[in-house]
C-alpha cells in the first residue's frame, strides 16, 4: 500500500508560478512518480513523471515551463510550474507505480490560473 498526499495548489495569475509537492508513504518500492492533471470536461492527462533511474518525461504542453524533481530518500516529488497559463487550470494528481506494477493516486489539488 502507498498513500500519496499533494500540497501546494492554489490560485495564481497568468505568468505566475506555483510549486506542488507530493509525499509518498508506505513500504512499497516505487519505480515511477509523477503528476497527471484533469481539467473540467477533459480526460486526465500526463504532466510529468520520473522513473527510478532518474529519467524524466514531460507533456509537450508543459516542457520548458514545468520541472519535476524527486528526492529518492524521501519518496517526495515536487513540480515547479512557471509561466503558468489559463489552460494549465486543472486538478493535479500525484501518481505512482510500484515495483509490483500497482498504481496509486493522490486525492488531487486544484490549480487555477486566471487570465
Amino acid at each position: 500500500q502507498v498513500q500519496l498526499v499533494e500540497s501546494g495548489g492554489g490560485l495564481v495569475q497568468a505568468g505566475g508560478s506555483l510549486r506542488l509537492s507530493c509525499v509518498a508513504s508506505g513500504s512499497a518500492v516505487i519505480n515511477v512518480l509523477g503528476w497527471y492533471r484533469q481539467a473540467t470536461g477533459k480526460q486526465r492527462e500526463l504532466v510529468a513523471r520520473i522513473m527510478s533511474g532518474g529519467i524524466t518525461s514531460y507533456a509537450d504542453s508543459v516542457r520548458g515551463r514545468f520541472t519535476n524533481s524527486r528526492e529518492n530518500a524521501k519518496d517526495t516529488i515536487s513540480l515547479q510550474m512557471n509561466s503558468l497559463r489559463p489552460e494549465d487550470t486543472a486538478v493535479y494528481y500525484c501518481y505512482c507505480r510500484t515495483q509490483l506494477r500497482r498504481e496509486y493516486w493522490g486525492p488531487g489539488t486544484q490549480v487555477t490560473v486566471s487570465s
